[in-house]
């Protein structure tokens, strides 16, 4: 036997411990880096959104700082500096250390589970790991995104256009109109929106994607309405032509999500919806199945969305289909329409009478 076939009878007898303990050859030049930073800038160059990176560092914290028998307990300071040679060696799911995080996982709900385990088997497969065969992720309930029904919508549009917070109107109008998710409207400046175009200009939204989203002439009115009270903040607060955000704050400052969810739950109570009702992402789901009920094919959505892949936007179609059993079944709750009586025919027109008075009576 040559030296070659010696080298690969060896290989092909490694365990898969053995194989685990080997630090890839990617990552043997950052060995002594600290893994978080490096992990992370990972994240970053695979465009991953700053929500995404927080959501993955939880569980990374909480998988890190998971202490096997014999080991003492350290701290997520000490544990974010260790070198990537020494995570890695550390991170070896079969020493045991996956079992017993996935064990302090049992109180979360199936999506906040699926959540935490694709974050770790991220980091896993970074590391050079296989992710173990046995981890499953649970199965959940598909649930269709939330709507707004007529009467819902058109009370929201009276309460944003009744209210003493001039920053109402012209943020459910352009939600309603655009399908922006909530963190590209606060993102907006005031350049990117074209009004003789009727077009705004998305930089950087989700995974880093830039897109043109339209709108109509109630976003025109809407903007051109709210201009003047932001020039006014803007002066007053003394930050002129610095701050280029389309929608300031009354300090003068850049809306950000959590305050245009706050405005969005004072619309919800004004307008008789429930707040686990309405929310800036209703507002997209509302502006998508919009679309969709008067024509649009499942491309320009996706588009408009911007949406990576069509699969997420064919959920629309799910709720089209809820909406059309919806009117089906309440159609068919109605009662029937009494045949035209003959002429001459008099009894026909009794029965008639009698059936208008039946009807009024239920």
């Amino acid at each position: 036997m040559n030296y070659r076939e010696e080298e690969r009878r060896e290989q092909n007898i490694l365990s898969v411990s053995d194989r685990n303990s080997i630090l890839p050859i990617r990552l043997q030049r950052l060995s002594a880096l600290p893994w978080y930073d490096c992990w992370v800038q990972q994240l970053r160059i695979e465009k991953k959104s700053k929500h995404t990176i927080r959501a993955y560092t939880l569980s990374a914290k909480t998988f890190s700082q998971t202490s096997l028998p014999g080991e003492d307990e350290r701290s997520w300071d000490d544990l974010s500096q260790i070198s990537v040679s020494e995570f890695h060696q550390r991170a070896n799911p079969d020493r045991g250390r996956m079992d017993a995080w996935m064990n302090t996982l049992g109180s979360l709900s199936p999506s906040s589970l699926n959540a935490r385990i694709a974050a770790t088997s991220h980091l896993l497969k970074w590391l050079g790991h296989g992710v173990p065969d046995w981890i499953q992720r649970p199965s959940k309930r598909k649930s269709l995104p939330r709507t707004l029904g007529r009467s819902e919508l058109s009370r929201l549009r009276d309460a944003s256009n009744n209210s003493e917070d001039p920053l109402s109107s012209p943020i459910v109008t352009i939600l309603l109109d655009t399908g922006l998710r909530v963190s590209e409207l606060c993102s907006l400046d005031i350049e990117d929106i074209d009004l003789d175009d009727l077009s705004a200009l998305v930089i950087g939204g989700k995974g880093e994607k830039d897109r043109t989203v339209l709108f109509t002439s109630a976003t025109v009115r809407a903007v051109e309405s709210w201009l003047p009270i932001r020039k006014s903040r803007a002066r007053l607060t003394g930050t002129g032509d610095e701050e280029r955000a389309l929608l300031l704050s009354s300090r003068g400052r850049r809306m950000n999500p959590r305050s245009v969810q706050k405005l969005i739950d004072r619309l919800a109570d004004d307008s008789d919806i429930p707040r686990s009702r309405l929310s800036p992402h209703t507002l997209r789901h509302t502006f998508a199945t919009g679309l969709l009920e008067r024509g649009a094919d499942l491309v320009t959505i996706q588009r408009l969305l911007g949406h990576s892949s069509i699969a997420t936007t064919r959920v629309y179609l799910e709720i089209g289909d809820q909406t059309l059993r919806e009117i089906y079944h309440r159609a068919q709750r109605t009662p029937p329409i009494a045949p035209l009586p003959l002429e001459g025919d008099n009894s026909d027109v009794e029965s008639e009478n009698e059936y208008q008075v039946m009807t009024r009576v239920e």
